[in-house]
């Protein structure tokens, strides 16, 4: 453990019932245990994501010995650390993808987890990239197996995953198609680089995708509605065309023609991130920050940021998520700078 004197009890947001986003509350909980391979994180920033509200609701419990406080992504200072993690991760600052715990004044994290924040980065942008660029990294570039000069079409263009797919898309030479739901939200994905923008409200995405791309289609769709989204992506895809599902926002099952997957050579693939092993998520750890992580250290990329709410607002955070007015992420201010 480091030498910093730390608390026993610590600020944390909780909720005593499933519901809506008034259930949250701010409460106190003990500063958690540091496994051998873990850090413990003075949080600064935590980040928002979609998974945190389906938590709420009752839809999605934590994995087996994760915290059970909401939190996917924490960024702050490593201030303690287990028997098998390198001596200079304490007093650290890092970025970390978390198993839960993040709403909270400490977070436990495996180190190996954990990307370095330099001291011009700030904090609040550095906790806004864990969980969207391990999940893009890995179903965009890895499952999706998407590389320069290929099309990408992403729905949800102004999400934190669309937002973030976005910018890794053009950092990889990938020309970047989205949906969004007004005029407003697409002319925000197009400033942040996306190649078209289509208001699914007002045309129907397929034509317009067809149009675009003078009917080839895009190589790979990132899909976070599924239901009958499904048919409608593949008849987006070129051939040998890959669709990766991270997310069923609009339903569960889907209706598929498989002598189109057949003859247009089509692989449906999809994954979840939160479940995967700490070796996974450690190797991929590893992976971003060879290949990803520089562009936004070095400022050549910035998390798109919507708005910041102090810890025991988190309710009107979860608000602002499901309301889906929001461009970017949605982050929680815990500890500060």
């Amino acid at each position: 453990m480091g030498g910093t004197v730390i608390p026993e009890i610590m600020d944390a947001v909780d909720f005593a019932e499933p519901g809506g986003p008034e259930v949250l509350a701010l409460g106190e909980a003990p500063v958690p245990d540091v496994g051998s391979h873990d850090v413990l994180i003075k949080v600064a920033y935590a980040g928002v994501n979609r998974p945190d509200c389906i938590q709420r609701a009752g839809h999605y419990p934590p994995p087996p010995g994760a915290s059970p406080i909401l939190g996917l992504e924490v960024a702050g200072e490593v201030v303690a650390a287990g028997s098998e993690v390198p001596s200079e991760m304490i007093g650290a600052r890092v970025a970390a993808l978390t198993p839960g715990g993040g709403y909270a004044g400490y977070c436990a994290a495996p180190w190996q987890h954990c990307l370095p924040v330099p001291g011009e980065m700030g904090l609040k942008m550095a906790a806004a990239l864990p969980e969207t660029l391990f999940t893009v990294w890995h179903n965009v570039f890895e499952r999706g197996m998407a590389r320069d000069g290929e099309r990408l079409l992403v729905h949800g263009g102004t999400s934190g995953i669309g937002t973030m797919a976005i910018m890794l898309a053009k950092a990889f030479d990938i020309e970047a198609i989205v949906t969004c739901g007004d005029e407003a939200k697409c002319e925000a994905a197009c400033r942040i680089g996306a190649d078209l923008a289509i208001n699914y409200k007002e045309r129907d995405f397929v034509e317009a995708v067809k149009e675009h791309t003078g009917g080839e289609g895009v190589n790979v769709v990132l899909d976070m509605v599924s239901g009958d989204y499904v048919p409608r992506n593949l008849q987006c895809l070129a051939e040998d065309g890959r669709h990766v599902t991270i997310a069923v926002l609009g339903g569960a099952k889907a209706e598929l023609f498989m002598p189109m997957v057949m003859m247009r050579r089509l692989t449906l693939t999809g994954s979840t991130l939160r479940p995967r092993s700490d070796a996974f998520k450690a190797a991929l750890a590893d992976e971003i920050t060879q290949n990803a992580w520089p562009l936004f250290t070095t400022g050549e990329l910035a998390p798109i940021m919507d708005e910041t709410f102090a810890l025991a607002e988190a309710a009107a955070a979860h608000a602002r998520m499901e309301a889906g007015e929001h461009i970017g992420k949605i982050v929680l201010e815990v500890g500060g700078e």
